[in-house]
């Protein structure tokens, strides 16, 4: 391999730190000097010290992993990780906690591919492959005795501390401040942040003990309707936001469907369990509560669908949004592949209208009550513009690109609300179907999406931001409820009162479990009555 230039071990290293200080964690850099603009009154030694305490922390950390054979690959592959966190955070403002680690390795290659743009990759040829290939190029140069290679690395992490301790000693009050006040920033430094979350999901998912498997609601007992049977669709919205339903408030029409169906209530005050389709999803199938959520703990036991299931349900997933994330794992189920409907599928993803395929054929090889459950692609991002056919390109002009941040707000906003009147459509176009199984079936369709979404807001884009921090755009959910005559009847349910309850109550992922156990009449000792929204509107 050529040499383009000679450089000690302890230099480079330094460099090494600079290079991720000045360029991969400019977004942390650009915050911090953003916090201190809205402060009074900031020390001009303060400001300066920020880039100096941030390049000697750095290369206290690295200096450990200058070891030959070692630092070239292993820094190598921390510039093209670095560089590729570097982006998301500095275009969409995502923090990169172990929640984003265990969404990123849970997401599908044709999800993955919707990331990529000719942005992405200049800037990852720019600042992570063309350093790393540099890196390969310099011709290090190590002490000839081992005992001298230790004895300079300590020298150059003593000084580290030491220009740590001195700034720590001028300034420490300015920097606690900032820091309590900001408790998210130590979390932004680059590659401290991701490779710590990374070690964490490693551990939690890997080198942790799991605990017995549980059961749940083994106790679950059901009377069915001896005349006739349920037929339940219960369907999970991808990236869904209330705000932008016009049953919500919104000026737009983006619920003209359902609103035409008739009979429709949507619930207005209804939160998410988490910022993320992985985390969301299994919490809202869980028995849990979202502040007592255990991720570790739901994949490792039964959920709601297995509790229904044990009363004689015949059950059903059909998904079309990269899996169930353990929710559906003991549940007969239907993936949808790419390929399936040539006219609703381009090859790596299908619209969602491809969840009625074949619907009628589904539910006659179930058998008694039946549940089906729709995962929705939804509104899932960047390329909102990819979610609905042409012909449902309503608000124009669109977003047409997945790099979001170079589009207009109203292309944006215009290409996301497309993807929610879609999403109206199939849901209008679902209960239509269960209309037509009325005559036989007790019908009823809920409807709730998994997690908001950021489409600028605040310089906040797509979502997963932590929860503790996460902007309402990312936590405020739809949830819509149909019942047939027939359903509403049978169960009892005053629809004046939870139209009432639906515009004025607070509801969250937290009830769906209590609720759905509720509409089915399912005694068990999992079930919370106080969860169940439904059950103050029954006589």
């Amino acid at each position: 391999m050529p040499v383009l230039f000679r450089m000690k071990v302890v230099p480079l290293v330094l460099l090494l730190a600079v290079v991720f200080a000045f360029l991969l964690n400019w977004p942390v850099l650009l915050h911090f000097y953003d916090i201190l603009s809205h402060l009074e009154h900031v020390k001009a030694g303060f400001v300066i010290s920020i880039p100096f305490v941030l390049v000697a922390a750095l290369n206290f950390v690295f200096m450990p992993f200058s070891i030959r054979f070692l630092l070239k690959p292993f820094f190598a592959l921390l510039l093209i990780t670095g560089s590729m966190v570097s982006y998301s955070t500095l275009k969409y403002k995502v923090m990169f906690d172990q929640s984003m680690i265990q969404n990123i390795v849970e997401t599908n290659p044709q999800e993955a591919h919707s990331y990529l743009n000719g942005s992405i990759i200049l800037w990852l040829l720019l600042t992570g492959v063309l350093p790393a290939i540099l890196l390969f190029l310099i011709k290090i140069e190590y002490p000839a005795k081992w005992y001298k290679g230790i004895a300079y690395r300590l020298l150059s992490m003593a000084a580290s501390l030491v220009l740590i301790a001195g700034v720590a000693a001028l300034y420490y009050q300015d920097y606690a401040s900032v820091g309590r006040n900001n408790s998210t920033l130590n979390k932004e430094i680059i590659p401290s942040n991701y490779v710590y979350s990374t070690f964490g999901y490693v551990k939690d998912t890997y080198f942790t003990t799991k605990e017995p498997f549980q059961t749940l609601g083994d106790d679950a007992k059901r009377v069915a309707n001896k005349e006739k049977p349920t037929l339940m669709i219960l369907v999970i919205g991808e990236t869904a936001r209330s705000q932008n339903f016009s049953m919500n408030g919104y000026p737009r029409d983006t619920n003209a469907f359902t609103s035409q169906v008739g009979d429709v209530i949507s619930f207005a005050n209804v939160h998410s369990c988490g910022t993320a389709t992985a985390i969301s999803v299994p919490c809202m199938f869980s028995d849990m509560n979202r502040t007592d959520y255990d991720h570790k703990k739901a994949a490792n036991s039964e959920g709601l669908l297995d509790v229904v299931q044990k009363t004689g349900v015949s059950m059903l997933w059909k998904d079309n949004d990269g899996g169930c994330k353990g929710a559906c794992t003991r549940i007969p189920t239907i993936d949808i592949k790419p390929t399936a409907d040539p006219k609703l599928c381009d090859g790596e993803t299908c619209f969602d209208e491809v969840m009625l395929d074949n619907i009628d054929e589904d539910i006659a090889k179930m058998t008694g009550d039946k549940m089906l459950t729709f995962h929705l692609i939804g509104s899932h991002g960047p390329t909102y513009f990819q979610r609905y056919p042409a012909d449902q390109r309503h608000y124009m002009p669109e977003c047409a690109r997945s790099d979001i941040e170079n589009c207009t707000h109203e292309q944006l906003v215009n290409s996301y609300d497309n993807t929610i009147r879609n999403t109206d459509r199939v849901l209008a176009q679902t209960i239509e179907k269960l209309k037509q199984y009325s005559d036989r079936y007790n019908t009823v369709l809920l409807y709730v999406s998994d997690h908001g979404e950021s489409l600028g807001e605040d310089g906040l884009y797509l979502h997963g931001t932590p929860y503790k921090i996460a902007p309402q755009e990312q936590t405020h959910i739809p949830m819509q409820v149909w019942m047939s005559p027939g359903f509403i009847a049978d169960k009892h349910i005053d629809m004046t009162c939870l139209k009432n309850n639906a515009l004025k109550n607070e509801y969250s992922h937290d009830n769906l479990f209590s609720s759905v156990l509720g509409l089915w009449d399912i005694s068990t000792s999992v079930y919370k009555p106080d969860m169940d929204m439904f059950r103050g509107c029954r006589s």
